[in-house]
């Protein structure tokens, strides 16, 4: 979409929105590209080093089985498929099943616990889900409490009573099915963001969703695609930033993807990843980034062409360190789960300032406006906004329309972030106007942990803060107030710490505990969060 240039300003006045009234996500990001040529689309690698290349032709066919399967089993158009996958060659696959029956897929993180999982599940009345036997193991715990989820596919050898074997009911399945045509406004995804106060949303996105997400990435990456492009991420594909970020802008332009199921991340493994997979093309989060860095990473056999990183700003430091291993820079980019991607860099079209965002991205209009929607002027601090309608943005949180208003204020999608613009246009961010923590490149939204830290029978009360961390941004902290008869100590603390884990999610639990006798509240009872984060 873009047209390659050292010119910003021309850059964006020669950009144009070309969104087609009918889009459909499977037809975009795959069967364009499978033409009978084995085109590769996905490099999955193994825990044991052991690759498996898939081509276009064969995500293809193997979709289309998929979705005769959903189809068979009594699923209909709009109706939600959840995903509770890692990285893997199911995931995509799966996705693009769904697109292809006029379905909304639900990307969930594999690191959710119970109750995160039964409330999205519940929240979006999914049908079908799509999991491995880990996946498996916290689904049924749950399951009788989820009467909408009628089919479970379970990748692995093993089928217990109530699931189906993924695998041998797909290839039993014929390849051929018809694509539904879908126009591009039509729902295809419901994408779950945390926020401070209530549960979990889920932002609702249509097909445009990807095509909104191609200015950026091409941008950051240099004027993506290039000749032998390959695209790598740690990240969690369940995750916007890996989905949209990587995965399928990456297929969209017939790109190859290696994607990778890691326990945990190795910064020297993941070196030796890129150097023996050839990648060129890579979204490194800031923790990745940092972790690296600690680890002195080195490896001739890495030849990287564009990275970019973003959830929060690198610094100075860490964008020297890139540039002395990599010998390129790092182009940051910003935007959330509702409207992604509205601000980047491009070393090329203008200087990179350390701290900041950069600028809009072409296509996009962002402001600094007030919380009525009136723009202010340049250097002044205000919530960063972006102009509607844009094809990136979601249609509305699910089943939830007064959050969906408030997110809007008058022509302006309100990010909730507080930052400002300078004078030659690049962006700052300079605080969250709500409580969510970053931490690891993830939003954790602090009341899904005060929730579920309640049911501890311990605790009485709770506030979960974000805390600075060098590596992690911030790190989770949980003041807690206990019941009577519990005594604070270690043990205790490791005890709650180990139940949010299993309830939630291992980047959900606080990794430190703080008992108290009370905490600060305003007069109607609202746990003064600034207070406690001031006291570290």
């Amino acid at each position: 979409m873009l047209t390659e240039t050292n010119d910003y300003d021309k850059l964006c006045r020669d950009f144009r929105w070309e969104i087609p009234a009918r889009f459909n996500m499977a037809t975009a990001c795959c069967d364009r590209h499978a033409d009978g040529s084995g085109r590769l689309a996905l490099i999955y690698v193994d825990e044991d080093g052991t690759s498996h290349r898939t081509s276009f032709d064969e995500l293809a066919s193997m979709s289309r089985r998929f979705a005769n399967v959903l189809v068979a089993d009594g699923l209909v158009r709009g109706d939600r498929v959840a995903l509770f996958l890692s990285q893997s060659l199911e995931l995509p696959l799966a996705h693009l099943s769904a697109f292809r029956a006029g379905m909304v897929s639900i990307p969930l993180f594999a690191l959710f616990g119970e109750d995160a999982l039964e409330f999205r599940l519940a929240n979006s009345g999914a049908k079908a889900i799509v999991t491995d036997a880990a996946g498996w193991e916290k689904l049924k715990k749950i399951r009788d409490r989820l009467p909408e989820l009628r089919k479970v596919y379970l990748v692995g050898d093993d089928a217990p009573a109530g699931t189906k074997k993924f695998w041998p009911t797909l290839e039993a399945a014929s390849s051929d099915f018809a694509t539904v045509d879908t126009a591009a406004d039509d729902p295809a995804m419901i994408i779950y963001t945390s926020g401070t106060t209530g549960n979990p949303k889920g932002a609702l996105h249509a097909h445009r969703v990807l095509l909104g997400h191609l200015p950026n990435v091409e941008m950051i990456h240099d004027f993506f695609p290039k000749a032998g492009d390959v695209m790598w991420t740690p990240a969690d594909w369940a995750w916007i930033g890996a989905l949209f970020d990587v995965l399928f802008p990456a297929l969209y332009h017939g790109v190859p993807v290696v994607g990778h199921r890691a326990r945990k991340f190795d910064a020297h493994a993941a070196m030796q990843l890129m150097a023996d997979h050839a990648v060129r093309n890579v979204f490194l989060p800031p923790t990745a980034l940092k972790l690296m860095r600690q680890a002195e990473v080195k490896h001739p056999g890495v030849k990287l062409r564009s990275i970019f990183s973003g959830g929060e700003a690198l610094g100075a430091e860490l964008l020297d360190w890139v540039r002395a291993t990599f010998g390129i820079e790092v182009h940051e980019g910003y935007g959330q789960t509702e409207c992604n991607l509205a601000v980047g860099n491009n070393a090329k079209l203008f200087p990179i300032r350390p701290g900041s965002m950069g600028k809009a991205t072409p296509g996009f209009d962002v402001r600094i406006i007030d919380d009525k929607g009136n723009e202010l002027p340049r250097g002044e601090r205000g919530i960063i906004a972006v102009r509607q309608p844009n094809p990136v943005t979601m249609i509305e949180y699910w089943k939830n329309p007064e959050a969906t208003q408030k997110k809007f204020a008058g022509e302006f999608l309100l990010t909730g972030d507080l930052g400002c613009q300078d004078e030659d246009g690049y962006f700052w961010y300079l605080s969250r106007e709500d409580d969510v923590i970053t931490t690891a490149g993830y939003r954790v939204g602090p009341s899904e942990i005060e929730d579920c830290l309640l049911k501890h029978p311990a605790v009485a009360m709770s506030a979960v803060v974000g805390i600075p961390d060098p590596v992690r941004t911030e790190s989770i902290k949980a003041w807690i107030v206990l019941r009577p008869g519990f005594a604070p100590g270690e043990q205790l603390a490791r005890e709650i710490q180990d139940f949010v884990k299993v309830k939630l999610a291992a980047h959900e639990y606080p990794r430190f505990v703080q008992f108290t006798d009370a905490l600060p509240m305003t007069a109607t009872g609202k746990v003064l969060r600034r207070e406690l984060r001031t006291m570290g």
